[in-house]
């Protein structure tokens, strides 16, 4: 009987597919709840087992003219989302002055921050009281 078997397995799946719409929910519930490490392993068996993250950078393709007419359409844009002309800010970054670090609070400690350097110190843990 040629395509027997076809059909078989057409009518396997679509009964699984008509008994899954009705219970599906419920039987996925009940394994999450009872049985975690199934539910675990179906999670994993039904994500795709190599993912490949291709990196890709359209910008790099494209012509000094292509960039600067896109750069010329997005001020157009947001010159219109803002109602006017768009102000270029030209600038440049500098670091920030280095931070000197804090002075102890008594003579000890500053004694103590020139033998062995300076450290940063815990906060002192205070007990809870005792719930009554």
């Amino acid at each position: 009987m040629r395509g027997s078997r076809n059909k078989l397995s057409e009518e396997v799946i679509c009964a699984l597919l008509r008994d899954f719409r009705e219970h599906g929910q419920k039987a996925i519930a009940k394994v999450r709840r009872e049985q975690p490490g199934v539910y675990l392993r179906v999670l994993a068996l039904l994500c795709p087992r190599e993912h490949q993250v291709q990196h890709s950078n359209p910008l790099k393709d494209l012509t000094d003219e292509q960039l600067e007419a896109m750069i010329e359409y997005i001020e157009t844009s947001l010159a219109a989302q803002a109602g006017g002309p768009v102000k270029v800010i030209e600038g440049t970054t500098t670091a920030p002055p280095a931070l000197e670090p804090p002075k102890p609070k008594n003579r000890l400690m500053l004694q103590v921050d020139t033998a062995v350097g300076p450290r940063e110190r815990m906060p002192r843990k205070v007990p809870s009281p005792p719930d009554g």
